[in-house]
């Protein structure tokens, strides 16, 4: 599994290889060939980890890839008990590691775990846009952070074995494939906005200007496969039909290459939707969507992340289903891997 272990924790990664040799109870990981951290484990509900040896330059990026190869492994394990000699501050004031009441006994938490915004996110991490309340359009909500460039969010799916990643959409790069996408049968169906590039370009013009929506392209393995809306709920559409928070995310998703469809990729780029969402600003305690009631399959894709339906209602254009994701039910039950 790719990752740099040399890299600080608010630092872009850089992703070069790790690589692990496996026991029944050890595990022993390597950056470049040079050891990083070995372990002694004793299985159970909570897997006990006993250290052996760890890189005595990089003890916070060796913890951190340890828990990472652990958790990823296995999707089930939700507690990692460490055996350490002293505490590192750095895992400590990270969320990495978690005091227990036993001396030398430490917890890493995969609810927390998932939650640490590095290395996923793509842009350095500068903590919660500050808060100041504004109208537009007879709607107040918080003051909206500029909108990022670039990519935003990269994680390895070992399930599948391929990268996820996301970044911004660009105009002049994408609407070939944008407007591709769109006039396909199977997505018009649902989308309705099928068209010209002069079209297109219009539409995702309006987008780019708009402070509450953020639009994505989604690839495995840094092949395009789907066009992803981000949106501010407060300050959208969908605000009138449930009590929406200032810091809500909404998502309109589009698979437009048909060799990425079906369950297992929508497993891996819709959670990875979400935890990007989470990620980007911790005040944001539910992601919410409002796909047509009639498309079944999506609907049930989504349930099967641990969305819930709260109730069918109408926009003007189509009847919708409210899909509500909170943030404690998302990490509590994290299947990230």
């Amino acid at each position: 599994m790719p990752f740099d272990a040399a890299t600080q924790p608010l630092s872009q990664p850089r992703w070069p290889s790790l690589n692990a040799e496996e026991g029944d109870c050890w595990l022993r990981l390597t950056l470049d060939e040079r050891p990083l951290i070995q372990v002694r484990l004793v299985p159970g509900d909570t897997v006990q980890v006993h250290v052996e040896s760890l890189c005595p330059e990089r003890p916070q990026q060796a913890l951190w890839a340890a828990c990472y190869w652990l958790l990823s492994r296995d999707p089930a394990c939700q507690r990692l008990a460490w055996q350490l000699p002293q505490a590192l501050p750095e895992a400590l004031s990270s969320g990495l590691l978690v005091a227990s009441d036993k001396p030398g006994l430490y917890l890493c938490e995969r609810t927390l775990f998932w939650q640490l915004p590095q290395p996923w996110l793509g842009q350095l991490s500068t903590g919660a846009y500050p808060q100041q309340l504004q109208l537009s359009d007879g709607k107040r909500h918080p003051r909206r952070s500029p909108k990022p460039r670039g990519e935003v969010y990269r994680r390895f799916d070992a399930r599948l074995g391929s990268w996820v990643s996301l970044r911004t959409l660009d105009i002049d790069r994408d609407l070939e494939r944008f407007n591709r996408w769109q006039n396909n049968p199977r997505v018009e169906k649902f989308w309705q906005e099928g068209g010209s590039l002069a079209q297109h370009r219009e539409y995702l013009a309006k987008l780019e200007a708009d402070p509450h929506a953020l639009t994505l392209i989604g690839s495995f393995d840094d092949q395009p496969f789907a066009y992803f809306e981000a949106y501010w709920a407060k300050e959208d559409r969908i605000a009138p039909f449930y009590p929406a928070d200032d810091y809500d995310r909404g998502v309109h998703m589009l698979v437009g290459e048909e060799n990425h469809r079906g369950p297992h990729k929508v497993a891996s780029w819709l959670s990875a939707l979400v935890h990007y969402l989470f990620l980007d600003d911790p005040r944001t305690q539910r992601v919410v969507a409002e796909p047509r009631a009639d498309n079944g399959k999506m609907i049930g894709y989504m349930q099967d992340q641990c969305f819930h339906c709260e109730k069918e209602f109408d926009f003007p254009h189509k009847r919708a289903a409210l899909m509500i994701l909170g943030r404690e039910r998302f990490f509590d039950r994290c299947k990230l891997a």
